[in-house]
């Protein structure tokens, strides 16, 4: 009894050890026969639960029989050698009974938290990815902006200078219709002058007329 007890505590002591301290591959080994142990359904999980009650169960009889010694005793006022010796073999099975059943809540507590370790990193890893990404993401649209930044620079610069040209053709158009209406002007006052000449020249018409007239008539 008392070596299957000290090979059961051994056993946990070195599953605690090595979920404890990561050697190798020997973590992920024990955690994965804690996750079949644990998610299984047929005969290994009815073993472990009923050792773990008989534990339990014995547990509590040798903490009950060394009470009922020690009860004995103080009644008695003092303790055989049988009843010593069944005190101290009981002490010494509650004793690694309840080591064991202590190191196999840690053993599960430890899986426990573990296996909630794993899954967060997991969801860091994830959430670094999608980070990640979006990094990625955030540079290919400052990329897209600068470009874009760029072009409306040159589109701007576009726009500036055919401003400018619109501008200069804008004046020249003015120039030159203000040198149209001084040409229209001018061509006005060339025609209003000829025909001042032409009236000019009807009238010197007929004064030459009248003044031929008068000559036929002095040498008549």
């Amino acid at each position: 009894m008392l070596q299957l007890l000290f090979l059961v505590l051994f056993a946990e002591g070195a599953a605690a050890f090595l979920l404890m301290v990561k050697i190798g591959p020997l973590r992920e080994m024990v955690m994965r026969a804690l996750d079949q142990l644990k998610m299984g359904r047929g005969p290994s999980m009815v073993i472990v639960k009923t050792l773990a009650c008989t534990a339990a169960a014995i547990f509590m009889s040798s903490i009950f029989s060394i009470v009922k010694i020690q009860n004995k005793g103080a009644k008695l006022g003092t303790v055989t050698p049988m009843d010593q010796v069944i005190w101290g073999t009981q002490l010494l099975d509650a004793s690694l009974l309840g080591f064991i059943l202590y190191l196999g809540f840690v053993i599960d507590r430890m899986h426990r938290y573990l296996r909630k370790l794993s899954g967060l990193k997991e969801t860091v890893s994830s959430s670094r990815k999608e980070v990640e990404e979006l990094q990625k993401e955030n540079r290919n649209f400052k990329e897209k902006e600068d470009k874009n930044s760029r072009e409306m620079r040159v589109l701007q610069e576009e726009a500036s200078s055919l401003t400018q040209k619109l501008q200069r053709l804008k004046s020249e158009l003015e120039e030159r219709e203000k040198r149209v209406v001084s040409a229209e002007a001018h061509v006005a006052a060339l025609q209003k002058q000829s025909e001042d000449l032409l009236l000019e020249y009807d009238r010197l018409l007929e004064d030459n007329q009248v003044l031929q007239a008068q000559a036929l008539s002095f040498r008549g």
